[in-house]
């Protein structure tokens, strides 16, 4: 009896042990959070890098400068993502990190590396500005750790969130340009529109750079910097965001930030945000860019991960500008189409008409303008559903009050429309018709 007590004893001890080892996971899959700091504690720049894969897309597996990275998750024949952030005037974590990491991991099977520098980032944005070399410094650093493993360097892929953007900017720059891609994401203005190119992101910091502009007047850059340059709404002021300071930090922010919830939807949703090169936003909202012939070759590009935006040009061009707008909530995306109305006769007075499209669950509205002494007038109209879910057009009359003359109530000419790109200039007469409009209805 005392020899089958004491040998259960040692099979329980035995489980015991056995159990504590299957519970107790291996120090490398532990899970990282990022770390947190004040404006106190804000000077050392404590870098950590975090990696994330599709089979632990919520776990941040922290990568220590002394192990080789063969000891972790990480796919030498995958392509890498590396996310930077910017500026963190609380020394909080970005609030946005997971959303994107998830949705890159969502869209494609890669390895994601999170750049952790929230101490280096905080306090005040100059002390910030002061870090950013010694930060590439350190993120290029372990690029080198991953060419050294067989990494393709093309296969690297840098995605910088405002300050974070000029950081990828140098890394790219450190490694002769030689890197796959570069993305940034409403790149800071401050400390950094006067810059040189060596100082801050541009084209010459990897095979493909691009940036999405959403705050030019304000924290973004107002300059390109990229291959491609987005502007997204003309790069300021955006849809859905507060227009009043008593919004208090949503209003300082919301613009900045549309540029990284932009990006996210992109990866997210399988309606395609694509952008129509032109010299000026003007330009585009009245109708005098229409396709992507010219620089192009009619492939425009598209927000998200195709390779060159979509671009089909072995050679890319530097700085364009293009031009797109977007809805003021996600997804975002919206279709451009041009909207033309031909008076029957030249007035000598400007005449408005405002258009409205309307689907079972949409309303987007666009004004025309026709100037005095002219025929026509032509506008882009962004609606969120494609043209052919659109069940009315509204075509109304806006007359101009007179104090001396009674304007007309009522005008005729010819309504035209035609979706964006358009490959030929002919294509809108073909979608034409006949109106006399005051407040007037055209159904399908």
């Amino acid at each position: 009896f005392l020899y089958f007590d004491t040998s259960i004893l040692v099979f329980i001890s035995g489980f015991l042990i056995q159990l504590s080892i299957k519970l107790v996971p291996s120090t490398k899959h532990h899970c990282t959070d990022f770390q947190t700091a004040n404006f106190l504690r804000g000077s050392k720049l404590k870098v950590q890098f975090l990696l994330f894969t599709s089979s632990r897309p919520s776990c941040g597996e922290l990568i220590l400068a002394d192990d080789s990275i063969e000891n972790y998750s990480f796919n030498s024949s995958l392509e890498t993502k590396i996310i930077i952030h910017g500026f963190r005037a609380l020394g909080t974590k970005p609030s946005w990190i997971e959303g994107l990491v998830h949705a890159i991991l969502h869209t494609s099977q890669v390895n994601v590396i999170a750049v952790d520098w929230v101490y280096g980032s905080t306090g005040a944005y100059p002390s910030a500005v002061e870090n950013v070399t010694q930060l590439a410094l350190s993120i290029s650093q372990f690029i080198s750790k991953l060419l050294a493993l067989g990494v393709s360097g093309t296969s690297i892929h840098i995605i910088g969130v405002s300050l974070g953007a000029h950081v990828g900017g140098l890394v790219g720059h450190f490694h002769g340009g030689q890197l796959g891609r570069i993305t940034g994401l409403d790149p800071a203005g401050p400390k950094y529109t006067r810059a040189s190119p060596e100082e801050r992101l541009d084209p010459g910091d990897a095979l493909f750079v691009e940036a999405i502009h959403t705050d030019a007047d304000n924290f973004g850059i107002r300059i390109p910097v990229g291959h491609i340059d987005y502007f997204v709404n003309g790069g300021k002021d955006q849809p859905g965001c507060p227009r009043f300071i008593s919004a208090g930090y949503k209003y300082l922010i919301c613009d900045h930030m549309r540029a990284v919830h932009l990006y996210v939807s992109a990866l997210k949703h399988s309606c395609p945000i694509v952008a129509f090169p032109c010299a000026s936003h003007q330009d585009f909202l009245n109708g005098h860019c229409l396709d992507c012939v010219d620089p192009f070759l009619f492939s425009c590009p598209r927000i998200g991960l195709l390779e060159q935006a979509g671009v089909n040009l072995r050679k890319l061009p530097k700085e364009v500008k293009v031009y797109l707008m977007t809805s003021p909530s996600a997804p975002f995306c919206v279709h451009h189409s041009l909207v033309e109305f031909h008076l029957q006769k030249k007035r000598n007075i400007v005449t408005s008409i405002e258009i409205t499209f309307c689907s079972n669950s949409t309303k987007d509205t666009a004004k025309i303008t026709i100037p005095r002494h002219q025929e026509m007038g032509k506008r882009l109209l962004a609606h969120r559903v494609p043209l052919c879910q659109i069940n009315s057009v509204t075509l109304k009359y806006l007359p101009k009050n007179q104090f001396w003359r009674k304007d007309e109530t009522s005008i005729v000419g010819k309504f035209c429309v035609a979706p964006l790109p358009l490959d030929r200039v002919l294509q809108i007469q073909s979608s034409c018709r006949q109106d006399k409009i005051a407040g007037f209805m055209l159904t399908h």
